[in-house]
């Protein structure tokens, strides 16, 4: 019997996003969907967060980085609003 999560808080996302690698030094990859300024829907399948030029608590955003399977960049640094997070690991993100 497997419990299944059906939604996340944000505060608690927002944590995880913190928390940029193990003890082993190895990136956290996590997978992430969120709406962009214009509305696009963007999915990003393997992501790693990263910083911003910018006081990112401040302006409400993160920047996640799109990865491959090896973790290794295949994108470049995109800001995100927390506001506009949908899913996190899968899981919806409620406020």
């Amino acid at each position: 019997m497997s419990i299944k999560i059906e939604s996340i808080r944000r505060n608690l996302v927002l944590k995880e996003l913190e928390i940029r690698e193990t003890p082993q030094g190895k990136q956290i990859v996590f997978s992430i969907k969120f709406v962009k300024k214009d509305g696009e829907l963007v999915f990003m399948p393997h992501a790693v967060a990263t910083g911003l030029k910018m006081n990112m608590k401040e302006n409400r955003m993160r920047g996640v980085l799109p990865v491959d399977e090896n973790g290794n960049a295949c994108g470049h640094v995109t800001p995100v609003s927390i506001d506009s997070l949908i899913e996190y690991n899968g899981i919806k993100v409620r406020m």
